[in-house]
């Protein structure tokens, strides 16, 4: 009896987008405690495939991959008091300068390094708006942020944060964004303001990323049932067929 490969494809391509999604929502619970981390949303989309010449009955349908948008919804603010950390409230992202050129966070938790530069938990340089390196020698004089990103020390004006928004943008590492070349992103007019003495956490909700998390599991083990379940229906067959 001829093996019907349809029912393999879709079941298999079910299976593996189901894994993905596990992979996705997996690490958006890993990271529900990391400042300024941005939820991942695994998109799908259904394949046509008329392998039959017109007979709509016998079309090869299966789930496929889509994309995987960052996103980039406001997390809750966290007050610190500490007075490097920093939260943007509406869009943007700050800029900072990696070995790897420029990269962009929303992970606020910022210090000031023995040279006096502003730098983040990797020791990676926060930029100001001309894409230079922010460096406070005064000890002294308080530090405030301003709601536009502007930086005194006392009254002495530092300079302004690198503010950068995009119309799409895809995880690089760490807390880190670039622009999603792939959707052909665009620099984009930020809409923020600066809250200094703030973190911003995940916009990933725990309770939620939990059932995601679970439902996710049960659709990958369907998959897996299904399959099993069809490899011993067709030893049947194969097994009447011979009789």
């Amino acid at each position: 009896m001829a093996l019907n490969f349809q029912p393999i494809y879709v079941l298999a391509s079910g299976g593996e987008r189901a894994l993905e999604r596990l992979d996705v929502v997996t690490n958006n619970l890993a990271n529900v405690n990391t400042p300024g981390f941005k939820k991942l949303l695994l998109r799908e989309m259904s394949q046509y495939i008329p392998e039959n010449k017109g007979d709509t009955s016998h079309l090869f349908v299966f789930p496929r991959f889509n994309d995987t948008p960052v996103i980039t919804t406001q997390g809750n603010l966290i007050k610190t008091d500490a007075p490097f950390d920093l939260a943007i409230f509406g869009e943007g992202f700050f800029g900072v300068q990696t070995p790897n050129g420029i990269k962009y966070t929303r992970n606020g938790h910022f210090l000031r390094d023995s040279e006096g530069f502003i730098v983040d938990s990797n020791g990676n340089y926060l930029l100001n708006e001309q894409g230079k390196r922010i460096q406070i020698t005064d000890t002294k004089s308080k530090i405030t942020f301003l709601e536009d990103g502007s930086i005194y020390a006392g009254n002495q004006l530092i300079g302004k944060l690198m503010i950068r928004n995009f119309t799409a943008v895809r995880p690089d590492s760490e807390s880190y964004y670039i622009p999603d070349q792939q959707k052909n992103a665009q620099e984009i007019t930020p809409k923020f303001s600066i809250k200094q003495g703030y973190i911003e956490q995940s916009n990933v909700n725990g309770i939620q990323a939990m059932i995601e998390l679970i439902n996710a599991q049960r659709r990958f083990e369907i998959y897996g049932n299904l399959m099993r379940s069809l490899d011993q229906m067709e030893q049947k067959s194969n097994e009447i067929g011979r009789a």
